[in-house]
């Protein structure tokens, strides 16, 4: 088990690099992923592997721990109610408010990619259903680890089975073994990028729809309005923030129109009005 010393150390690093709460309840969870970066590294223990992160000046021992401990619980369509507005009211708006031009749809903390590829399918269904719709979407996590997962397309048959329906499942994927791969369509429809939530998302552009379910609970209370702020610099005019089921804007923000769990920034509706 980490010392105090250890868990505390810990803890302030992964905070500092990707703002992530890491509470001492997860001292145990914390000491079994990192027991691979251990043996990785040939130390011998754990502790041994936070010793030499303390010290050597690259950063990039803290770099592989930080990205270990990232949080990967996601699952197709989480959230059945916010799918279904997302599907029937939230993208096909903001496709009329964009006219012939793409709108842009941004999965933030995308973590192994089950959320953007659950919305590649929803634009995919408009397109079986005789549409044309235009939309990019983009999705972005810190962790490359995660990251190499959702690019590759490839779940297990748990991961499939959380959520996603089986007449989804036989349309647009294919087993591979053990695996299920996503559909070579899909993937190509769905950008991955390296970003960290700690940074301002200029570099992603501007987005119609800005996907933010069940990432904000990784913060604490003064983070998650600071996440949250910073998102919203990337929304176009008229743009909207996604939360998921039960989940509150952060207490702290102002200048947000917040009703069931979609927050539409008020000075941009305004201008674009």
């Amino acid at each position: 088990m980490l010392s105090d010393g250890e868990f505390a150390i810990v803890a302030r690093e992964v905070k500092a690099r990707s703002g992530a709460l890491v509470t001492r309840e997860m001292a145990g969870a914390i000491e079994m992923r990192l027991q691979p970066i251990a043996r990785r590294e040939h130390f011998m223990s754990v502790g041994e592997l936070i010793a030499a992160a303390r010290i050597r000046p690259d950063g990039a021992l803290w770099t592989a721990i930080t990205d270990a401990l990232a949080l990967s619980e996601t699952r197709f369509f989480r959230d059945r109610q916010v799918f279904a507005r997302l599907a029937n009211e939230i993208i096909p708006a903001a496709l009329t408010r964009r006219g012939h031009e793409r709108a842009r749809i941004w999965c933030a903390g995308a973590s192994t990619g089950q959320e953007p590829y659950s919305i590649a399918m929803i634009v995919e269904d408009m397109r079986a259903e005789g549409l044309n719709p235009a939309a990019e979407i983009v999705a972005s996590d810190f962790s490359e680890r995660l990251l190499d997962k959702a690019r590759a397309g490839l779940y297990t048959q748990f991961e499939v089975q959380r959520g996603l329906p089986i007449r989804k499942l036989i349309a647009h994927f294919e087993k591979t073994g053990d695996l299920w791969r996503i559909s070579d369509r899909l993937r190509a429809g769905v950008r991955f990028e390296n970003h960290n939530l700690m940074k301002h998302p200029g570099e992603l552009g501007q987005f119609d729809i800005v996907m933010l379910t069940h990432v904000l609970s990784a913060f604490d209370p003064l983070m998650r309005a600071e996440v949250f702020t910073r998102v919203a610099d990337a929304l176009a005019p008229e743009g909207v923030i996604v939360l998921g089921a039960g989940e509150a804007q952060p207490e702290g923000v102002e200048g947000f129109t917040f009703a069931d769990g979609v927050a539409t920034c008020e000075k941009r509706a305004r201008a674009a009005a």
